[in-house]
């Protein structure tokens, strides 16, 4: 299970990355070809757009993965050990619930109606069916990892 997870995380990291990458060559071409060439490009606000939204998805995902989200443990400090774990635990499985209902079934039958209505975005016409499958995919990964969480907060005592 930890090597295909490791395999996983590289994976989104490295998506990330070349996400990341495209995202700063498209906005570069972009205030290029407004201010130095005078001939606004038609697709890379679009494009800008639709990168944003995959690196805040996955973004997001990796960030819970390496625990990096925000989270307020003023209150948890001052727990015992045990009550702690207690505390993480119900994290994990409030945070592994949402990211089931709402990005994995929510956004599962967002892209579905996308994908039956055939909506296109305007300057590509590409499917809105491929930018929204991000949702889902991003709530998989967070549904994972929080299981894992929980199996390590398990291991560690005995709640």
């Amino acid at each position: 299970m930890y090597a295909f997870m490791t395999r996983v995380d590289n994976l989104v990291k490295w998506t990330l990355f070349f996400l990341m990458l495209a995202m700063v060559v498209d906005v570069t071409w972009q205030v290029a070809s407004r201010y130095v060439f005078m001939r606004p490009s038609s697709y890379t606000e679009e494009i800008a757009r639709f990168l944003l939204i995959w690196i805040s998805f996955l973004g997001g995902a990796y960030a819970f993965r390496k625990k990096m989200h925000l989270g307020i443990d003023l209150l948890t400090e001052k727990l015992s050990v045990d009550k702690q774990r207690i505390a993480n635990l119900f994290s994990y499985v409030v945070s592994g619930l949402f990211a089931l209902l709402v990005l994995v079934f929510g956004g599962s039958q967002l892209t579905l109606l996308t994908w039956e209505l055939e909506q296109v975005s305007g300057a590509l016409g590409l499917p809105m069916a491929y930018v929204y499958s991000v949702i889902p995919m991003s709530g998989l990964l967070i549904v994972c990892y929080s299981l894992e969480f929980m199996i390590a907060e398990v291991r560690r005592g005995d709640c």
